[in-house]
C-alpha cells in the first residue's frame, strides 16, 4: 500500500489554549514518569493497524524547518516559560505522569459518564440512542459493557500503533532532530521529567491526536470536553521545554492520520482538516486497505423485533424457557447482535494479530437444559446464596457490581491494570502496548460471550424462580455465560503475561469477580465456572500475539 504523507507547513508558533483538568481529576494516585527504560526500538515492534510503522509518511524536520524557524520556536518557549501561570503550571504537573496513564483514567469517567441505561417512554417503549443524532433523547452512546469494551480495545490500539510510529520517526530523523529545546537552551527549563529520546515527532501531540480523534467518534456529545483535553496534553508539552511547534505538529498530524485509518466511512483518498491556526498541517489519507471500525458489525448489533423474536423461538423448538427481560417494563434485549462484532485476530484479515480467532468455534458448550436436575441443583444454590447471603460476600459483590454509572467491567480490569503499569514506571508506548493487549483481550470476551449470551438465549435465576432476591442489579441479558466470569478471566490472563509476579493475585481477582454474580444471585454456577474458562482460552490468543510482537 502507498505511504501516507503529511505536508507540515510551519509559520508562527502553534499555541492551543490552556485547559483546567480539575474535571477530570482522580483520587486515583499517578507520579511524575521518568520511565525505567526508553524502548528506543520499539518503531520495529509489529503495528496492529498500520500495515507498517512507516505506512503514514512525515517528512524531515530539517527539511521543513529551517535553522531560522527553529531558533524561533526556542525563543517562543522561553517566552512562555517567562510568564507560566499557576494554572499552566497545575496543567504541567497533571500531564507529567504520562499520557497513557491520563487518557486511561479519564477515558473510564467518560465511559462513566455515558453509560446510562435507557429508560421507558410513557407508553412502556423504549428509545434507542441514535448515532446519527446524539443530542437526541437518549443521549449516543449508551456505553454499555459490550460498547465500552469494544471502545476501550479500539482507542487504545490507535494510541499503541501511533506511538511506534512515532517511535520509528524518533530514530529516523535522530540525527536532524536529536535534542530536546531543554537540551538545545540551558536558558530553557524542563518542567516535566527528561525522557531519553529524540522529541521530534512528539509523542505527547500523537497520542492527543490519535485518542482525542477515536473518542470523538466514540463520544460525540462530548466533543469539546475531548478537545480541551487534546489540547491541554499539546500545551503541556510545549511550555514543559519537552517539544517545539514543530515537533507537536508532527505529531498530532500523525496521530490524526492514524485514528482516521481505523474510523473513516470510506475508500479512496481524502483530505482531513489539521490544527487550525498559523501553522497549518495539510493531511491526505489513502484509507482504502484498512477502517474496520465502520465495518466491524456494529451497527447491526441492537437487532430488531423480528431478531429477537427468533432468538425466543428457537430456544422454544429446542424445548427450552428461553430468556424474557424483567425489566419493568419489558426492555428489549441489550446488543444481542454484539456476538457478530469483528473480533481482534478476525479471519478476515482486518488487523495484524495472528494467530486469527474464530469466535464461534470457541463458543461454550451448553448449559444444563432449564428442566434437568441439575439446572435445579444449580438453580436451589443461587437460592440459597439469595436468602443466606454473608456480609463478606455482599461486600464482594458490591465491589464487583460495576453496573449503570460505572465505568464497566472492562474499565474495572484498567483500573486495576494502572497501578502496575504506573509503578513498572514503563514507557509511553510499552504503557500503551500494556492496555492494548488488555482491552483487545476484553473485547474478543465481549464479542465471545455475547454470542454464546445469544445462541442459548438462558433465562436468568430469578425468571425461573420469583422468589429469588438479587442484591445486585439484573442484567437486560441471558444468562450463560456470565460476562463479569468472561471478561476477568481474559483480563487476569493478559496481566498475568504482563506482570507473571502478579499472577496469583490476577487470577484470585477474577476468581471473586466471577463469584460475585453467584453472590448477588444473577448467575448460576455454570454461567461462572464456564465463563472463567472460555475467557481464559480467549486471553490466550492475545498473548500467543503479545509473544511474537518484538516488544519483549
Amino acid at each position: 500500500m502507498k505511504k501516507l504523507y503529511i505536508t507540515i507547513l510551519t509559520a508562527a508558533a502553534l499555541v492551543v489554549v490552556p485547559f483546567s483538568c480539575k474535571d477530570v481529576i482522580s483520587s486515583e494516585n499517578l507520579f511524575p514518569l521518568t520511565p525505567v527504560r526508553a524502548d528506543d526500538n520499539a518503531g520495529t515492534w509489529k503495528t496492529i493497524m498500520l500495515t507498517s510503522s512507516n505506512q503514514i509518511a512525515i517528512p524531515d524536520p530539517s527539511v521543513t524547518t529551517p535553522q531560522a524557524a527553529y531558533l524561533a520556536e526556542l525563543a517562543s518557549i522561553k517566552d512562555i516559560q517567562n510568564k507560566l501561570t499557576a494554572d499552566q503550571r497545575k496543567t504541567i504537573e497533571y500531564w507529567s505522569v504520562g499520557g497513557v496513564l491520563r487518557w486511561n483514567q479519564y477515558f473510564r469517567k467518560l465511559v462513566a459518564q455515558f453509560n446510562l441505561p435507557p429508560v421507558p417512554n410513557t407508553d412502556g417503549s423504549y428509545t434507542f440512542a441514535d448515532a446519527e443524532n446524539p443530542f437526541s433523547n437518549p443521549q449516543f452512546p449508551f456505553s454499555s459493557p459490550p460498547y465500552a469494551a469494544r471502545a476501550y480495545s479500539y482507542v487504545h490500539v490507535a494510541m499503541y500503533d501511533a506511538l511506534i510510529a512515532a517511535w520509528y520517526y524518533k530514530d529516523l530523523y535522530k540525527n536532524s532532530r536529536p535534542n530536546s529545546p531543554y537540551e538545545e537552551d540551558n536558558s530553557i527549563q524542563s518542567l516535566m521529567p527528561k525522557i531519553d529520546l529524540p522529541p521530534y515527532p512528539s509523542e505527547d501531540a500523537t497520542m492527543s491526536g490519535a485518542v482525542a480523534e477515536m473518542l470523538k467518534v466514540l463520544f460525540p456529545t462530548a466533543v469539546e470536553e475531548i478537545t480541551k483535553m487534546a489540547a491541554d496534553q499539546r500545551s503541556a508539552a510545549k511550555w514543559s521545554g519537552r517539544a517545539t511547534d514543530t515537533d507537536i505538529a508532527a505529531g498530532l498530524a500523525l496521530g490524526k492520520a492514524v485514528a482516521t485509518l481505523i474510523t473513516a466511512n470510506s475508500t479512496g483518498t481524502f483530505t482531513v482538516p489539521g490544527a487550525s491556526g498559523a501553522k497549518t498541517i495539510n493531511l491526505t489519507v489513502n484509507v482504502a486497505a484498512r477502517g474496520r471500525f465502520r465495518t466491524d458489525n456494529l451497527g447491526a448489533a441492537i437487532g430488531t423485533p423480528a431478531s429477537w423474536k427468533a432468538l425466543a423461538d428457537g430456544a422454544i423448538a429446542k424445548g427450552e424457557t428461553p430468556w424474557i427481560s424483567l425489566d419493568v417494563p419489558s426492555r428489549p434485549p441489550m446488543l444481542p447482535g454484539f456476538g457478530a462484532v469483528k473480533v481482534w485476530g478476525d479471519p478476515g484479515g482486518a488487523d495484524n494479530i495472528t494467530p486469527k480467532l474464530n469466535i464461534v468455534s470457541e463458543r461454550p458448550v451448553a448449559p444444563p437444559t432449564t428442566s434437568s436436575a441439575e439446572m435445579k441443583a444449580q438453580l436451589n444454590e443461587v437460592k440459597s446464596y439469595a436468602d443466606n447471603v454473608s456480609r463478606s460476600q455482599i461486600s464482594i459483590v458490591h465491589k464487583w457490581a460495576d453496573g449503570g454509572d460505572t465505568y464497566t467491567p472492562p474499565g474495572h480490569w484498567n483500573d486495576i491494570a494502572e497501578e502496575y503499569i504506573r509503578d513498572k514506571k514503563f514507557s509511553e508506548v510499552r504503557a500503551a502496548r500494556a492496555f492494548a493487549l488488555l482491552n483487545m483481550a476484553m473485547h474478543n470476551a465481549a464479542v465471545g460471550c455475547w454470542e454464546t449470551k445469544y445462541f442459548y438465549f438462558n433465562p436468568r435465576p430469578s425468571q425461573l424462580d420469583p422468589s429469588i432476591k438479587t442484591s445486585t442489579g439484573l442484567p437486560n441479558f441471558p444468562s450463560y455465560t456470565s460476562g463479569h466470569s468472561t471478561f476477568s478471566a481474559a483480563a487476569a490472563t493478559v496481566l498475568s503475561y504482563l506482570f507473571p509476579e502478579s499472577s496469583q493475585y490476577f487470577n484470585d481477582q477474577a476468581k471473586e469477580a466471577s463469584v460475585s454474580r453467584l453472590y448477588g444471585a444473577i448467575h448460576y454456577r455454570a454461567d461462572i465456572e464456564m465463563g472463567m474458562t472460555h475467557g481464559a482460552k480467549l486471553g490466550t490468543y492475545t498473548v500467543n500475539f503479545a509473544q511474537t510482537d518484538g516488544a519483549n
